[in-house]
């Protein structure tokens, strides 16, 4: 019914900025909060940040400061901006999306396929 499709992940070095994008299609009635996790190898997925509808947002401690998300609401798309990266940023992506698709009812949590970042020392 909904799918997302991350873009712009890739290798950069530490220091170096990437910029992600997240686009939903599909059955959508309405987007609320929208997001972005990442998952190192071995290690469990975690929370980088969220924004809401009207754009207040919420970061890790760890990337306050150097990451930026935004949305596009009337593309239905988020970005993730980042910069001063670091190796330890490294990991896939993941960008998330609570999803209203009908006028009533809960909505349902949506998550993108992935995008693979990699900042090398």
């Amino acid at each position: 019914q909904v799918q997302l499709v991350e873009s712009g992940g890739g290798l950069v070095q530490a220091g170096g900025s990437l910029r992600l994008s997240c686009a939903a299609s599909g059955s959508i009635v309405t987007i609320n909060d929208m997001g972005w996790y990442r998952q190192a190898p071995g290690k469990q997925r975690e929370l980088v940040t969220t924004i809401t509808r009207d754009g207040r947002t919420n970061y890790a401690d760890s990337v306050k400061g150097r990451f930026t998300i935004s949305r596009d609401n009337a593309k239905n798309t988020v970005y993730l901006h980042m910069n001063s990266l670091k190796p330890e940023d490294t990991g896939v992506y993941y960008c998330n999306a609570v999803v209203s698709v009908r006028v009533w009812g809960a909505p349902n949590v949506y998550w993108g396929q992935g995008t693979q970042v990699t900042v090398s020392s």
